[in-house]
């Protein structure tokens, strides 16, 4: 851009002269052979006029050029933004349900070794047995939040990767499979 600059600056320059040199002509009265050199000199203005007029649609072509591609980088920068931002949160949600299924498997260890406990002493407590049943409905639910939450982040990967319109499409058709699946 700058050379575009300094060309249109040595342009002007080569005009400035030029003018110049045609009011000094007209100012002598100019000869015949001053005709020619006349007629020369307006060509060469002519000429520059021209491509003054050429540097300047080009130096505006560019700089149009310019801001559509800044404008271009500015919008893929923030979908970026916001895929990285959409990973990060199906992380988070990934996170927070490992951690609930740990806490319920740990809660179901600790009931099975009080049952077992229980088991060899030979008193049967029923509190211990439901105690493990809620533990155990409380870990396959952690267990199935723990699948959506993964399968997500795996959608939203995916999302990334290929675009949301062709991961659409592939989970319509996945859940219409599953309609299928159940309807038989």
């Amino acid at each position: 851009m700058s050379d575009i600059d300094a060309l249109q600056g040595r342009i002007m320059a080569a005009l400035d002269r030029i003018g110049q040199g045609l009011d000094g002509l007209e100012q002598q009265g100019g000869t015949a052979g001053g005709d020619d050199e006349l007629a020369q000199l307006k060509q060469a203005l002519e000429d520059e006029k021209l491509v003054t007029a050429q540097l300047e649609e080009r130096n505006k072509t560019l700089s149009q050029r310019l801001k559509e591609l800044e404008a271009a980088d500015s919008a893929a920068s923030s979908e970026r933004k916001a895929g990285e931002a959409a990973r990060k949160d199906a992380l988070r949600k990934l996170d927070a349900e490992l951690q609930s299924l740990r806490l319920a498997n740990q809660q179901l260890r600790d009931n099975n070794a009080a049952l077992r406990e229980a088991n060899q002493t030979g008193v049967i407590e029923p509190h211990l047995i439901n105690k493990s049943m809620m533990a155990e409905l409380n870990g396959l639910r952690a267990a199935r939040a723990a699948d959506e939450a993964e399968m997500k982040t795996i959608l939203t990967e995916l999302e990334g990767a290929l675009g949301a319109g062709a991961v659409a499409a592939v989970t319509d058709d996945a859940s219409n499979g599953d309609a299928r699946t159940e309807e038989a």
